[in-house]
């Protein structure tokens, strides 16, 4: 990546936090939008991008965030953008209109103790905490389970 912007990434949980600094442009917005899709774990299910320390970001950079949207919710994981209210790049996050693509908050989470992030379980699932639920047989509906129709093997 340029020297133009920095990232840096923590994780807690199931939420992959990336604070990038400096400036977002053309010329590394494409890199950072490949490094970011292919950094993140496929059991992450909230990636939250920080941009409080962001000091430059033109169309390359809110077309790389556009990309980076498309490829995780591809992926079925979420994306929120922190911009502050005076941040020298809400005005641009507004007029894009990337705010109505992508969720944007005013502050970053504090990930060690706080889970306002935290993706909730789909429903009938159970809490993370507690262990999945046990049966004799598998369930008949299971599309895993389905046999194929005919023999759709090649060979």
């Amino acid at each position: 990546m340029s020297d133009l912007a920095r990232v840096d990434a923590r994780r807690a949980g199931t939420t992959q936090l990336v604070r990038i600094t400096g400036e977002l442009d053309l010329s590394n917005a494409r890199e950072l939008t490949d490094a970011l899709g292919h950094a993140v774990p496929d059991d992450v299910t909230l990636v939250v991008v920080d941009l409080s320390g962001t000091t430059y970001l033109d169309s390359g950079g809110i077309a790389a965030f556009f990309r980076l949207s498309q490829r995780l919710r591809d992926r079925r994981q979420d994306l929120r953008l922190v911009v502050p209210h005076d941040s020298p790049i809400r005005a641009v996050v507004e007029l894009t209109r990337l705010s109505q693509v992508i969720p944007v908050d005013e502050s970053a989470p504090d990930l060690p103790g706080q889970m306002a992030y935290a993706a909730l379980p789909p429903d009938g699932a159970p809490a993370p905490s507690q262990p999945p639920p046990t049966t004799d047989l598998p369930d008949p509906g299971d599309p895993d389970l389905a046999e194929p129709e005919g023999d759709q093997r090649n060979g």
